[in-house]
């Protein structure tokens, strides 16, 4: 399957900042089951101060802002070849040892909520999958897909306590639950073509456990499905903050408005 994606987030400011400047990750790359046949990123109102590879493996770009603009907008789009992996990406690669995604974060710290789910992985009973997607249904049915509930922001504990969340949420409490269960987990962005639409409120998130006889494993709490050949991967990291498409910083007395554009297409 080829998938055509577009990809617009515009920052609109009262008033142009002092500075800014943004992190991008918004470049997927090619592996085993999923070939990237073109990729463009274009930025309008800012201009590309550095470009490198951290320590996920992940392209970055870094914009700056055009001194006196009040708008910055960038846009992702291309082509990507994918085939069905059963959610499996392969043996662990890169610069981060394996044991880096055992480590907590503020945003995955696992508290009295998430370590009662992770009692779901430390039974004798089922193999490594079926208790992994035990454990993205007993998180499905505890914190109900709802937007507006949460922010990028949230913990795992304080999704669980509103009972709602998205994708974001859902990724972060499954990654702590396995950590504390000790296996590696990381979280990963990227797109996923819907069947029912090609315009999409946003880009999206889903979890990666290692498991030694298969390597890194997906799993989609949101859909309760392991990632198919409409899941584009962007980046991954230890939770939102090291994988997220766009992050960013402005200087100076201004507010700003954020439109975006996700269009996901066979």
């Amino acid at each position: 399957m080829i998938l055509d994606i577009s990809h617009t987030t515009t920052y609109q400011f009262n008033e142009a900042p002092n500075y800014g400047l943004q992190q991008i990750r918004l470049t997927p790359q090619t592996y085993e089951g999923q070939i990237v046949k073109s990729w463009d990123l274009v930025f309008d109102g800012g201009q590309l101060e550095a470009s490198f590879t951290d320590q996920n493996q992940n392209s970055v770009n870094l914009i700056s802002l055009d001194a006196g603009s009040k708008q910055l907008s960038v846009t992702a789009k291309g082509q990507v070849e994918l085939r069905n992996m059963n959610g499996i990406t392969g043996p662990h690669s890169g610069y981060a040892p394996l044991w880096l995604f055992l480590r907590d974060t503020p945003l995955t710290r696992a508290g009295k909520g998430v370590k009662k789910l992770s009692k779901t992985l430390k039974t004798d009973d089922g193999n490594d999958l079926e208790k992994l997607h035990q454990l993205s249904h007993d998180i499905g049915q505890c914190v109900k897909y709802i937007s507006g509930r949460t922010d990028s922001t949230t913990t795992v504990e304080d999704a669980l306590k509103s009972g709602a969340g998205v994708c974001q949420d859902h990724s972060h409490i499954f990654i702590s639950a396995a950590r504390h269960a000790g296996y590696p987990a990381r979280y990963v962005s990227g797109y996923l073509m819907m069947n029912d639409r090609v315009e999409q409120d946003a880009t999206h998130a889903w979890a990666e456990v290692y498991i030694p006889y298969l390597g890194w494993t997906g799993f989609d709490v949101s859909n309760q499905i392991s990632p198919d050949e409409r899941y584009v991967r962007i980046a991954y990291g230890l939770d939102y903050s090291e994988a997220a498409p766009i992050l960013g910083i402005t200087f100076g007395e201004c507010t700003e408005a954020i439109f975006v554009n996700v269009q996901v297409q066979q």
